[in-house]
């Protein structure tokens, strides 16, 4: 499976074709319509083997018993070391995967909006509990600062697929906590 989702996050859905899947995991095709029934199917695995995988940092990092801007601060960093790894292809895979695609793969472009907004819940929810705890002035906006930091981590993903080096990122964080609200 992590063969598929490495295949997957490097070259995308459509970019992905069958030969290479089957070529890449070692198996025959009767033996992967067997196991996985479709191409779609395996990707709907990959995603999930990704979140788990690849991904888990993120909500690790949230939920951490650390203030809020100090959580914050390690997931931008955490990002631009984890969307620069050697090991593994540049980015992130919910980030920069389907945002377009054909009509026929909405289903797939709306799996990936459906992460990407479950990924900014997660912020939103770490920063109403560090509004209980006083890491937030109590007139922020939650849901825009929530927002913002996913907008900052997937900017920072697709500057990452586009050749940006760990360095570059790891300042675009840095610059990113600046809009911090001062309590």
């Amino acid at each position: 499976m992590c063969a598929a989702m490495r295949l997957f996050w490097d070259r995308g859905y459509e970019g992905t074709s069958f030969d290479d899947l089957i070529a890449t995991m070692g198996i025959s095709a009767s033996s992967f319509y067997n196991a996985f029934g479709s191409k779609e199917a395996l990707y709907h695995e990959a995603i999930e083997t990704y979140m788990s995988v690849a991904g888990g940092w993120f909500l690790d990092i949230l939920n951490e018993n650390i203030d809020t801007i100090t959580a914050f601060r390690k997931l931008t960093t955490t990002a631009a070391m984890e969307f620069t790894r050697d090991d593994q292809p540049s980015g992130c895979m919910i980030s920069v995967a389907a945002t377009q695609c054909s009509p026929g793969q909405s289903r797939l472009r709306d799996l990936l909006a459906s992460q990407r907004t479950q990924a900014e819940g997660a912020m939103a929810e770490r920063l109403r509990v560090g509004m209980s705890a006083g890491d937030l002035p109590e007139n922020t906006d939650i849901d825009a600062l929530a927002a913002f930091y996913g907008s900052l981590l997937r900017g920072m993903a697709v500057q990452a697929r586009d050749g940006a080096s760990r360095d570059r990122l790891l300042e675009i964080a840095r610059i990113g906590m600046r809009a911090w609200p001062a309590i």
